[in-house]
């Protein structure tokens, strides 16, 4: 869980001339939904947004709303920017709680590189999935997942089964061993591999000539 905390306000006129109201005023409209109360318009002081924007865990992290002295724990499941300014335009909220289960797309980070002979070949990874959508608890949400890719060699590939995910987190894609990259040959080392395999075919013809 992130430690964002943002003030909240109900708010009570909804369309785009109370949103853009509220805008004029540095607060950014909003809605919160979800769990077993019903959908509630509401609004964020402009200054609080920004600064959790900074932070890069205001998007499916879990943070907490603070109302009239009761805080309530949400998940931010969309946020609307303006196209030139970038200012927020409006956020959805979803209430959730440690164990509620949430679909959000999480960052694949590749590491060991050092410890992959294909690599240190001059092979190229070829990145299948830069991202991958998981079923998680709310309160269990990685920054991201980690591919090893130590000991892997030209022509191999890594597959979600061969990453360690967060207690209580499933990729959504159940029915099969997706891949997450491949390691493929550059040109170089390719034509490296060939002619080496072409001096190896000659050198055995060479040695089952000499034996006759």
């Amino acid at each position: 869980m992130s430690n964002i905390v943002l003030n909240v306000d109900v708010r009570e006129g909804t369309g785009t001339g109370a949103a853009r109201a509220v805008r004029r005023e540095d607060r950014v409209p909003g809605v919160l939904y979800g769990g077993k109360l019903g959908p509630v318009s509401i609004t964020l002081r402009g200054n609080e947004v920004r600064k959790a924007l900074l932070t890069g865990n205001f998007i499916s992290n879990m943070m907490e709303l603070e109302h009239d002295g009761k805080r309530q724990k949400v998940i931010a499941r969309d946020v609307q920017f303006h196209p030139v300014s970038d200012q927020v335009m409006h956020v959805d909220l979803f209430r959730v709680d440690e164990d509620t289960k949430i679909n959000v797309e999480v960052a694949v980070r590749f590491t060991n590189e050092d410890a992959s002979p294909g690599m240190k070949r001059g092979g190229v990874l070829n990145i299948v999935r830069h991202t991958v959508e998981l079923l998680v608890p709310a309160g269990n949400i990685p920054d991201a997942i980690e591919a090893d890719l130590s000991g892997l060699d030209i022509g191999d590939s890594v597959h979600i089964s061969a990453i360690t995910l967060p207690k209580g987190a499933k990729p959504t894609i159940a029915d099969r061993d997706f891949t997450i990259a491949t390691l493929q040959g550059s040109r170089a080392v390719l034509k490296a591999d060939e002619e080496g395999g072409e001096e190896a075919a000659e050198g055995e013809a060479a040695a089952e000539g000499g034996e006759e």
